[in-house]
C-alpha cells in the first residue's frame, strides 16, 4: 500500500482528539486525564413482526414450529420471513415442522451471557429441523458438552405450558434423542 492509495489512508485526526488546555484550572493540576470510562448501556426497542413471523411466534406459544415453503424451490424456511431469501419471491404455504432435528454446527461456550444462559461450559448449536432448509439456534443440554457432535439427533425441551409465550424462549434447549446420527455431509449448506 502506498501513501497515494486513498482506500488505505485515514484522514488526519480522524481517530485523535485535540489537546485540552487545563492550565487555568487549579483543581486539575497533577490530575491524570481519564482515558476510558466503562458504563452500563442498554437499548430498548419495539419489534413489530410481519405476518409470517407472527404466525411463527404464535405457533411457539402452542408448541408448534412453523415454517414457510418456497413455491419455486420447495425449500422450507424457519423462522419464516414471508419470502424466499434465495428467490426473492413470497412464500405462502405454511408448514408445521416435526420436533426433531440434527446438530448442523456447534460451539462450546465458556463465557456466560444473559440471564437465561446455561452454566458454562455449554454447547450452542444450529439445529436443522427435519424438513427445514435452514437451521435454528439453541443451546444443547442433558448431555456433557464434550459429547455433542455434528449429526446428533435432538428434540426441543419446552417450558411448562403455563410459561409458553410467542417467543423463541418457549424452547428452553435441545436434548439428544435415541436415534442414529445423520451423516455430516447431508447437513452441508443448511446453516
Amino acid at each position: 500500500m502506498t501513501d497515494t492509495d486513498i482506500y488505505g489512508v485515514l484522514p488526519e485526526a480522524l481517530w485523535s482528539q485535540p489537546e485540552i488546555d487545563l492550565s487555568g484550572i487549579a483543581e486539575f493540576d497533577g490530575v491524570e486525564a481519564i482515558q476510558r470510562v466503562r458504563l452500563p448501556a442498554s437499548i430498548t426497542y419495539d419489534y413489530i413482526p410481519g405476518l409470517a413471523q407472527t404466525r411463527f411466534l404464535r405457533g411457539l406459544a402452542q408448541k408448534k414450529i412453523l415454517g414457510e415453503r418456497s413455491a419455486q424451490s420447495g425449500d422450507v424456511y424457519v423462522p419464516p420471513r414471508g419470502m424466499s431469501p434465495a428467490e426473492g419471491l413470497p412464500t405462502s404455504e405454511q408448514v408445521e415442522l416435526p420436533h426433531k432435528g440434527s446438530v448442523a454446527s456447534f460451539c462450546v461456550v465458556h463465557i456466560g451471557f444473559g440471564t437465561n444462559a446455561p452454566p458454562t461450559p455449554f454447547c450452542s448449536a444450529l439445529v436443522l429441523l427435519d424438513g427445514a432448509s435452514v437451521s435454528v439456534y439453541g443451546p444443547i443440554q442433558e448431555i456433557p458438552y464434550d459429547q455433542v457432535r455434528i449429526g446428533m439427533r435432538v428434540e426441543p425441551v419446552w417450558v411448562d405450558d403455563d410459561q409458553l409465550a410467542p417467543s423463541f424462549e418457549s424452547i428452553k434447549w435441545w436434548r439428544p434423542i435415541d436415534e442414529p446420527d445423520v451423516p455430516a455431509e447431508s447437513l452441508k449448506g443448511h446453516m
